[in-house]
């Protein structure tokens, strides 16, 4: 299992960040609850939205905590169905609740649409691989929404990816197998949420 994390910046850069070695986040007892509690913590002591991305390395940190010993998490996921070919279980969900916490089942060969999530994200790969292509904006006035592909890099399990609020990527599902994995999000704003189209320069709130 790969015990690598990378960070996706604004502009599509994907960069390799320092990862925590895994045996030195064994704990006997960590649960989900006490990951979102120690999430919201740090969240909280952030004064704006900006920094909460400075958090990012230790966020990634409790996340690689918490597959590394949570077996209930590593193995909670739905079939995908043929269409649309991917599932999203909610692990988490409270009204009001600053945090987006699930597990993503994609199909082999499933390509997801180009879009952002609007806020910062981390994402661990727990089973099969997947591609990401990286994009980046280079719009002007008469189209805002004009991007380009940056780059792409493939991910095995043990991975772990963040995301800057304005990274912008997709995801293929490559191999044989489902691809299972952990996705983190704060508090996404809908209207900073686009899916893009590259062949009409456009993008869709979603």
């Amino acid at each position: 299992m790969m015990t690598k994390d990378w960070l996706v910046t604004d502009d599509g850069q994907c960069q390799m960040r320092p990862a925590a070695r895994e045996w030195d986040l064994i704990r006997e007892h960590y649960y989900l609850h006490r990951f979102l509690t120690e999430v919201v913590d740090l969240l909280a002591r952030s004064s704006s939205e900006a920094e909460e991305w400075d958090f990012l390395p230790q966020i990634r940190m409790k996340v690689r905590q918490l597959i590394t010993n949570s077996y209930w998490v590593q193995t909670q996921f739905l079939e995908p169905k043929p269409h649309p070919g991917y599932a999203i279980l909610t692990l988490y969900d409270e009204i009001g609740y600053p945090l987006t916490v699930q597990n993503v089942s994609f199909a082999p060969g499933v390509l997801s649409p180009i879009h952002n999530h609007g806020t910062w994200g981390v994402v661990a790969v727990l089973k099969g691989q997947e591609k990401h292509t990286f994009w980046r904006r280079v719009g002007d006035s008469e189209n805002p929404h004009k991007i380009e592909p940056v780059g792409e890099k493939i991910l095995s399990p043990g991975e772990i990816i963040s995301f800057m609020p304005d990274a912008i990527h997709h995801i293929e599902a490559i191999g044989s197998e489902t691809v299972v994995t952990f996705h983190l999000y704060g508090d996404t704003q809908p209207k900073s949420r686009f899916e893009f189209e590259p062949a009409s320069q456009s993008a869709k709130h979603f």
